[in-house]
């Protein structure tokens, strides 16, 4: 354990950080499965809803530094190809 004040701050705000960060990422999980499951439904209009859902919180994701700008890019388009792939 630290002995220096700052050290034992760092400590206790990262242990935030994790805990809200593991959140984030289980909820982009989650997100991303309910469009899997509606692209094998065959439903447009509701994998259309998830994918914009899933969207909005991969850029939040990116805003709150959970995950890179380019990975939150190339999941927004695999979700994107999998919807367009519905006709």
């Amino acid at each position: 354990m630290a002995n220096i004040k700052s050290q034992k701050k760092r400590i206790r705000t990262n242990e935030i950080a994790r805990v809200r960060n593991k959140a984030i990422r289980s909820e982009l999980k989650t997100l991303t499965k309910h469009v899997q499951a509606a692209v094998e439904a065959g439903d447009k209009a509701a994998a259309s809803a998830a994918c914009t859902r899933a969207s909005r919180a991969l850029d939040k994701a990116v805003a709150k530094g959970v995950i890179h700008k380019n990975q939150a890019a190339n999941r927004k388009s695999g979700l994107q190809n999998l919807v367009n792939g519905l006709n």
